[in-house]
């Protein structure tokens, strides 16, 4: 039989309540990469992909397509991702040990980032396309384009590589996580 006293009781609390506290760590990272992977990966599909493609297509086609995109992009999938990658990264962060800790604030840094290129660049360019108008009314559709198209593709990619940075240092982080 064996007898416990309460420094061992206390010894296990402690235990129990660290295991705990891992695990949330360990759910609250995988989530957090896992979101910010999303992020990354709709920013590369985007420059990849979606505008090298658009850059094929004649002046009216472009337009009408991203002015459709905008509006199918705010939906709640994408702004949970959108606005849980930061969050996320920053509750990482918050649990994180010591050897993780670096890592994923600077993942907080990174997602906030991307945010902040959004809200700054892309958002604005998004909204001025949008005020255009429907294309059958656009005059110059051609200048509407070129206002648009160039800029938002370099912004696009520094988006790309902010939040490919942050899954980049959640993905760190787990690795020293102990």
């Amino acid at each position: 039989m064996t007898t416990h006293t309460s420094a061992d009781a206390l010894t296990s609390e402690t235990v129990l309540s660290t295991a705990a506290a891992s695990g949330a760590r360990g759910s609250v990272l995988l989530v957090a990469a896992v979101v910010a992977g999303l992020q990354a990966g709709t920013y590369f599909t985007w420059s990849t992909g979606v505008m090298p493609g658009l850059a094929r297509v004649d002046d009216r086609t472009f337009v009408a397509a991203v002015q459709q995109m905008n509006i199918a992009i705010v939906n709640p999938v994408f702004i949970a991702t959108f606005l849980g990658a930061p969050i996320l990264a920053g509750a990482a962060a918050v649990l994180a040990g010591p050897q993780a800790r670096p890592w994923a604030i600077a993942a907080t840094v990174l997602a906030v980032g991307t945010l902040a290129i959004s809200f700054a660049g892309n958002i604005p360019l998004n909204n001025a396309l949008d005020a255009a108008g429907p294309v059958d009314r656009i005059r110059d559709l051609a200048a509407v384009r070129a206002d648009f198209e160039t800029l938002w593709v370099r912004l696009n990619i520094g988006r790309c590589l902010t939040s490919a940075g942050a899954l980049a240092c959640l993905a760190m982080a787990a690795l020293r996580t102990r």
